[in-house]
């Protein structure tokens, strides 16, 4: 199991459990975001779950 897929299904829960969430947009390249939905889908999640986990790990300096 990839990584990013372990990591998406703990964030999951901790989602579930945090709903203090804010909406925002973002501008992609239309292929980065097709492949980011290919992702998601592969993952079982969402395009949001992951680049919350994304910016979070960029954060943390990881």
């Amino acid at each position: 199991m990839h990584s990013l897929t372990i990591h998406v299904m703990a964030e999951k829960k901790k989602q579930k459990e945090k709903k203090d969430t804010k909406n925002t947009s973002l501008r992609l390249d239309r292929e980065v975001l097709k492949a980011l939905k290919r992702r998601a889908i592969d993952e079982e999640t969402s395009v949001q779950k992951i680049v919350d986990i994304l910016i979070r790990r960029y954060l943390d300096g990881k």
